[in-house]
């Protein structure tokens, strides 16, 4: 008889192999039309006006498609692991995402395709009273196992009154959240009688719909006359208040007014008065709400 231990382990490595199975039938990618070339071994040339093809819950669109199989297998054999390159007005639309770029190559292996030749994406959210994200940078790409899209080199994001600049930025469409790495930072442009401010730190995260934003690490902000510095800031734009935590300082060059937080408290920064106040409390930064898919 099989012990229960067993059952289990063969009950475990069935879900895996149907979680395999599912994971690579999302990736296998369809391309409509009447091709050219061989059929057998590729590759094979679609053209169109435009081209249409869909992967997953990906649409894609662009004037020329090849698809391909690795060297030395034959398309009809390589289902799974099939490369399709697009040139030619890509563009790329997924919920309320739309992608555009001249290239994309897509890998069923990976699920990953990348978007290249200038590309662009803006990403209107489902609560249409918040403002759209508009990202740019030299290299986008889309996975086709989640809502998240990464963008390298020159990275910018425009939400609103928001706009960030980073080497990297991964984004989350579920969650409407932006992680900015590589030297960041966040501008909240001025209005009204606030000021503009510059927020800096080793990396950045905002829910774009929230308005919210978590700094951390050799965290600097900048507004006018006033420079406060800590290890993590959390701010909140609708509320026009960030809180700093960590050796927090402010400084205001103008009036040579510096402002320390006690060791167990904060600092209490108003962006609409201009106003720094320490909190002898702690401010405990939510950053669970900041997390992207898969992290703990």
């Amino acid at each position: 008889m099989n012990s229960p231990r067993r059952l289990a382990l063969i009950a475990a490595l069935a879900a895996t192999t149907v979680l395999a199975q599912t994971t690579s039938e999302k990736r296998i990618i369809n391309i409509q039309g009447a091709p050219r070339g061989d059929l057998r071994n590729g590759p094979l040339t679609f053209s169109g006006s435009p081209v249409k093809a869909t992967v997953s819950t990906l649409q894609i669109q662009a004037s020329q498609a090849t698809l391909a199989a690795p060297a030395g297998t034959p398309l009809t054999n390589a289902k799974g692991r099939r490369t399709a390159n697009f040139n030619g007005n890509v563009q790329v639309t997924r919920g309320g995402l739309t992608a555009k770029g001249g290239q994309l190559a897509y890998s069923e292996a990976t699920g990953r395709g990348v978007l290249s030749a200038s590309p662009s994406a803006t990403f209107v959210p489902r609560d249409k009273d918040n403002d759209p994200v508009n990202i740019s940078a030299t290299e986008m790409s889309l996975d086709v196992d989640n809502n998240i899209s990464t963008s390298t080199g020159n990275v910018v994001m425009k939400s609103g009154n928001q706009s960030g600049r980073a080497d990297r930025l991964i984004f989350d469409e579920d969650k409407e959240l932006a992680q900015l790495t590589g030297s960041p930072s966040l501008t909240r442009a001025a209005k009204g009688n606030q000021k503009e401010l510059v927020m800096t730190g080793q990396e950045v995260r905002a829910l774009t719909g929230n308005k919210t934003l978590y700094v951390r690490g050799n965290v600097k902000l900048v507004q006018g006359t006033l420079t406060t510095t800590g290890n993590a800031v959390y701010y909140d734009d609708k509320k026009n208040v960030a809180y700093v935590i960590g050796n927090a300082v402010s400084v205001d060059s103008k009036t040579k007014v510096t402002v320390r937080a006690p060791a167990s408290g904060a600092l209490e920064q108003r962006t609409d008065l201009a106003r720094v106040r320490a909190l002898n409390t702690p401010f405990k930064i939510p950053t669970e709400q900041f997390d992207v898919l898969g992290e703990k």
